[in-house]
């Protein structure tokens, strides 16, 4: 078997269980475990799969839905390395919540595997998590939005009301001098919800956000915690976030090594 089919197998049979033991793959593809392993790393490398302990998860392309499709290739890179930022700002053992945004998934992407419990609305990022046994999950139900995979409503904001996160992380549709905003009523009033859950609450924003509004305001720029955006931020924004009192985390630059603020210990969790 060549060397590209027997990867594009291996990923296939990882893609459809989600998760697999790396002696299973071995037995499935009749090759050696050192084979595995060195596919493994090549596709490590691609993003398309993640190691953990005693197997492999799948974290390839985004889910077939027209909200995916649509933003999979948009600034995909800089989503990519934003997520990678934030996924510093978590710490295992945290509770997180996670909405349904493209910069979100990138970012579940990155913490499949570690031990956290992980809140969502989003059923393309509760499928990541649902494989393997490291993270615990709750998913929030409510109106499912086809477009996005996301539950929003009244149900969905009631169940937050009764939950606690260390960490909400949020995506947005625009960002202006007004504060943040998305696209979607309904979406805006769950992310209300998922503020007043949270402990602190962290934006991921690609630059080509900034200066722009949408539909529905979500919050004032004053009521965000953190935001990590990649590097093409300009100094007016960066120094606009600075007088709103927001942490600029930027994707690339050594503060955006930084830990996650640590965990006041005397709170409940869910």
């Amino acid at each position: 078997m060549l060397t590209e089919e027997r990867r594009n197998k291996l990923l296939e049979v990882v893609r459809r269980k989600g998760f697999v033991s790396l002696p299973d793959l071995a037995n499935e593809l009749q090759v050696s475990a050192s084979t595995v392993r060195r596919d493994l790393d090549y596709l490590e490398e691609t993003g398309e799969a993640k190691r953990t302990h005693g197997g492999v998860f799948y974290t390839g392309p985004s889910p077939k839905l027209p909200h995916f499709e649509q933003r999979q290739q948009s600034q995909w890179e800089e989503k990519r390395q934003i997520a990678i930022a934030a996924a510093h700002l978590v710490q295992d053992g945290d509770t997180i919540l996670l909405d349904g945004g493209s910069t979100t998934y990138e970012l579940a992407q990155q913490l499949v595997g570690r031990t956290i419990q992980v809140v969502t609305n989003s059923l393309p990022v509760a499928t990541l998590f649902t494989s393997g046994g490291s993270s615990d999950l709750v998913l929030i139900g409510g109106y499912l939005h086809q477009r996005t995979g996301v539950c929003i409503g009244p149900y969905a904001d009631e169940m937050l009301q009764r939950l606690n996160v260390q960490r909400a992380f949020l995506s947005v549709a625009g960002i202006s001098e007004r504060g943040c905003f998305n696209s979607n009523l309904l979406l805006v009033e769950t992310e209300k919800a998922m503020m007043e859950s949270a402990d602190e609450v962290i934006v991921l924003a690609d630059s080509t956000k900034f200066g722009h509004q949408s539909l529905a305001l979500m919050c004032e720029l004053s009521e965000i915690d953190r935001l990590v955006v990649d590097n093409q931020i300009s100094a007016d924004w960066r120094k606009r976030l600075s007088q709103a009192n927001v942490d600029v985390v930027v994707a690339g630059e050594k503060s955006a090594k930084k830990k996650a603020k640590p965990k006041d210990t005397g709170q409940s969790e869910t």
